[in-house]
């Protein structure tokens, strides 16, 4: 059963792929999803936000170098998990952090369904389940 107060945020200046992403999101229950298109939209909502977001999803490309990302997700209070997609040049950080990154263009529903099941710790294991006695 997923965690339907999660608080997402999806940062893209695309508008069908922010839709496409939030989509994806109702499909497994989480709709506490804001959408933005810029960094000038995004960096407000998350240095002063009254609540922290359980996860901004954000294409790497909308920074154009003129921010960190991974470090501003990584070092940011305000945020609990980060996933940047369409990275291209930075090098993938360690596996198991706060921020994963993917080179991948646009998130798909398996993608997103890996993503929600480290954010949402309710979430169940979805896979196969060996009993031991």
């Amino acid at each position: 059963m997923p965690n339907k107060s999660l608080r997402i945020l999806i940062a893209d200046a695309q508008h069908f792929n922010r839709l496409r992403i939030e989509r994806l999101l109702n499909q497994l229950g989480y709709f506490r999803v804001a959408p933005v298109q810029s960094l000038e939209e995004l960096l407000p909502l998350v240095e002063y936000g009254c609540e922290p977001l359980d996860l901004v999803l954000i294409n790497g490309a909308m920074a154009n170098g003129a921010l960190d990302l991974f470090s501003f997700l990584a070092d940011n209070s305000q945020v609990h998990h980060g996933f940047i997609f369409n990275e291209q040049q930075a090098p993938l950080p360690p596996a198991g952090g706060k921020v994963q990154v993917s080179q991948v263009a646009l998130p798909d529903l398996a993608s997103i369904t890996q993503l929600m099941s480290a954010v949402d710790h309710r979430r169940p294991f979805v896979g196969t389940v060996i009993s031991v006695r």
